[in-house]
């Protein structure tokens, strides 16, 4: 029996990982993205480039929506509604207020297309070596179907309820990546300010119960100075930010050390790093502390 072909509209840094993934788990992968420098990256990876959101639903009943901005998913979930058959999937991996993917949802539904709310855990870097973990709400029988696809670009799926429980979830996760990511810088400065060489500091605090995985992920950045290699721009993640905040305040939920976490993101921003990682935090903290070790190098684009 042929192999299930997938579809993927958004090939940025966490769409092309998926994609390349999936092509490493045998799917065939239909891609588009409107950077055709990014499709034909697509289709150097061994992926189909088309031109249009509606050529992929034309080929594949299974599509990964990896989306930047709500007005970008309306626009795709449009386009798929026209040409996607009834029964197809529509696996929604991005970070959007729950209201904008219930209007998708409404959309397809009326075409007989299922959309699923599967927001993703994970930094760029993670989503290329399969350490991704999804948190998939709706339908529940689409879930199922859709389950050998989760399990070509994520190391663990989660189901975790009807439509917008997914998205309530990265909420809650994406509150903690934000304070601890600023808390690793915060940790990192504080040791080099110490005196201590911060590989060292890394090092030894990754190993004992202070550790987490953002030092993990973005102590090696910190330890560098470089940030470049943007595994999340903070430019990209404002809009996470603002999101998570807005979310909390609509159902009226203190969140005082998220809350103490926005300012140094929106220094980054003032800084002009808005390119770079957000690791770049450690840059902003290194400058509060009167200790900058260099230029930050800025990020190619």
């Amino acid at each position: 029996m042929a192999q299930q072909i997938v579809g993927i509209v958004g090939l940025g840094i966490m769409g092309s990982a998926m994609s390349f993934n999936l092509g490493r788990a045998g799917f065939p992968v239909v891609g588009y993205d409107v950077a055709p420098r990014r499709s034909a990256e697509h289709k150097r990876s061994g992926g189909v480039a088309v031109k249009s959101p509606r050529e992929v639903a034309r080929r594949a009943n299974i599509i990964v929506t990896s989306l930047p901005s709500a007005n970008a998913l309306s626009e795709v979930a449009a386009d798929l509604a026209q040409s996607g058959g009834r029964g197809t999937i529509v696996i929604e991996t991005s970070t959007l207020p729950i209201p904008v993917k219930e209007a998708a949802r409404d959309a397809l539904a009326r075409r007989g297309v299922v959309l699923l709310d599967c927001p993703l855990s994970g930094t760029g870097a993670q989503a290329r070596v399969k350490d991704l973990v999804i948190y998939a709400s709706g339908d529940r029988a689409a879930y199922r179907k859709a389950v050998p696809v989760l399990q070509g670009f994520t190391r663990a799926n989660y189901y975790v309820g009807p439509f917008g429980a997914g998205s309530k979830m990265k909420f809650v996760a994406n509150l903690l990546v934000a304070i601890h990511n600023v808390a690793a810088a915060e940790a990192m400065v504080l040791g080099m300010k110490a005196g201590l060489d911060p590989a060292l500091v890394l090092k030894v605090v990754s190993d004992g119960a202070g550790s987490s995985r953002m030092l993990q992920v973005r102590g090696p950045m910190m330890v560098k100075g470089d940030y470049s290699e943007a595994t999340m721009k903070n430019e990209v993640w404002q809009k996470d930010m603002t999101i998570i905040g807005d979310f909390a305040r609509k159902i009226d939920c203190p969140t005082p050390l998220f809350a103490a976490s926005a300012p140094i993101y929106n220094a980054a921003m003032a800084m002009g790093l808005g390119t770079e990682d957000t690791g770049a935090v450690c840059a902003v903290l290194e400058q509060m502390a009167g200790r900058p070790r260099r230029k930050v190098r800025r990020a190619r684009r």
